[in-house]
């Protein structure tokens, strides 16, 4: 057969020996179309060098072969945060070998409230991911009745459940993981230990403080001596240089991301405070940067990579009607030892 373009849906029609209307179901699900019938399509397809229209392709299936990443943080923290970066990397190579399209959208601080999630239940993709999300982004109650198959990275804020319905999440055990870190330090001596927190709008920062304070009762220890971090270098060194200037006695640190950590360090050193020597310092993700700081790092292992197929992985069948049993996967950390505690 001779066509003076691209082949067209009628051509594969032709070509296989079918109505038009019964190669278009063959090529976009298969859907009422006999074995032979599909077999002939695809096959027809392939000879063809067929590429079906998407945006036809959409009309038929109501589908847009597109998921999105929302990361309600600003720019350039992609650029900069290791769990992000991680994040979106994890996210395109858990997408790899499927014909979904990855859109990224950042949800800036201060946006008007509520623009993401119209965009989202517009029906411009077909699932959402959503990471480092914040309880002022409001995405859960926005996306929950919306119906729109969504996975979160890190737990839900717990919600009305008629508007958390139906949301699954994948999440590191942040609890332990805040224990692991802290009984580090109690198991070697250390008495007064502190914290910088992440963000206290996020469930992270909640969870990884929660475990340090358990820890620390547990042990008959004071829990008082808590600064409020960002994630970031900057926001951590001045965090640092207050928990220090509250709490001169300190012979411990948990930080809780290793950013926070290596600006610890940074303060630490400046002071002329001595790890571990003087103080003991404990970082959270293991993400690459704990191997670089002097000394090196001890942290806890949060394992990325693995949450983000999960959360990958589980849209996927989502959005494909596959069934999915599980609402959460909780990964276990562990600890890695290092130079600084």
């Amino acid at each position: 057969m001779t066509t003076s373009g691209p082949p067209t849906l009628d051509d594969v029609a032709q070509a296989a020996g079918v109505s038009r209307s019964t190669a278009s179901r063959a090529i976009n699900g298969g859907l009422r179309v006999s074995p032979e019938a599909q077999a002939a399509v695809d096959d027809a397809v392939a000879r063809l060098g067929y590429a079906p229209n998407r945006a036809a392709r959409s009309l038929v299936t109501r589908r847009t072969d597109s998921i999105a990443l929302v990361v309600p943080e600003p720019d350039q923290r992609i650029l900069t945060d290791p769990f992000l970066s991680g994040t979106l990397a994890g996210v395109s190579e858990g997408l790899a070998g499927t014909d979904l399209q990855l859109v990224l959208l950042l949800a800036r601080p201060g946006e008007q409230r509520g623009r993401v999630g119209r965009y989202l239940r517009s029906g411009h993709v077909d699932g959402v991911i959503v990471a480092s999300h914040h309880r002022g982004d409001h995405l859960e109650t926005e996306l929950g009745p919306a119906g729109l198959p969504a996975v979160f990275v890190g737990r839900l804020f717990e919600p009305d459940p008629q508007f958390s319905r139906g949301l699954r999440y994948v999440d590191v055990d942040n609890v332990t993981g805040g224990r692991l870190a802290t009984q580090r330090m109690i198991d070697r001596g250390r008495r007064r230990i502190g914290t910088i927190t992440g963000p206290l709008d996020m469930p992270a920062g909640v969870d990884r403080m929660i475990g340090w304070r358990d820890a620390l009762r547990d042990a008959g220890l004071p829990d008082d001596a808590v600064v409020e971090g960002d994630f970031t270098v900057a926001g951590a060194a001045v965090a640092a240089a207050r928990l220090l200037d509250r709490h001169p006695d300190l012979d411990g640190i948990f930080a809780a991301s290793d950013l926070m950590a290596e600006a610890t360090l940074r303060v630490l050193a400046d002071r002329g405070r001595s790890v571990p020597g003087d103080v003991s310092v404990v970082g959270f993700d293991d993400l690459g940067i704990a191997e670089t700081t002097s000394p090196r790092l001890t942290t806890v292992h949060n394992p990325v990579v693995q949450m983000v197929g999960a959360a990958t992985s589980m849209l996927v069948d989502l959005v494909a009607g596959r069934p999915v049993r599980d609402e959460r996967r909780i990964f276990a950390p562990r600890l890695i030892d290092g130079e600084s505690a």
